[in-house]
């Protein structure tokens, strides 16, 4: 099982578009606060759907918390100023895919506190400043689950 960790998202809609992405991949998904909404925000509500009732969203007062809580087999974080692209991370069963905030993305003090090769990053054309977080979280959520061979999707 693979777990979403969005620290501190500020964006309703994203987090709602992700709420409904984790529906559907079976994804837990692990909001760190402080958020920059209510979970019973209109837009939030609008962007997932009904999927909210499927999805399984857990709420922790810190990236700590979360870790001793969940203890995730590896924790990966995913910024623009990652050194390793992400497809050549070797996700495995009970990892944790770490996403910041929309604005700021992660403190770097996190980031550089991270074991050498687990900082990632999504490659994109020169002199771009970011993807959208939800756009985001889909590519490298569905690279972690591929590699697990889609275990538990619905397959032909």
């Amino acid at each position: 099982m693979l777990h979403v960790v969005l620290y501190q998202p500020e964006i309703p809609p994203n987090t709602g578009n992700i709420i409904r992405l984790c529906a559907n991949t079976g994804a837990w998904l692990h909001l760190i606060r402080p958020l920059g909404f209510t979970l019973d925000d209109a837009s939030l509500r609008r962007a997932g759907l009904d999927y909210h009732a499927l999805a399984r969203v857990r709420e922790h007062d810190s990236l700590e918390d979360f870790i001793t809580d969940v203890a995730p087999a590896r924790l990966w974080a995913l910024s623009t100023r990652g050194h390793t692209r992400y497809d050549r991370a070797d996700f495995g069963s009970n990892d944790a895919l770490l996403f910041g905030p929309e604005t700021r993305g992660l403190p770097h003090p996190l980031l550089h506190s991270m074991p050498r090769g687990h900082t990632l990053r999504l490659p994109m054309a020169a002199d771009n400043r970011s993807l959208n977080l939800s756009n985001s979280v889909a590519v490298v959520l569905y690279e972690a689950w591929r590699r697990q061979d889609f275990a538990g999707g619905d397959m032909p």
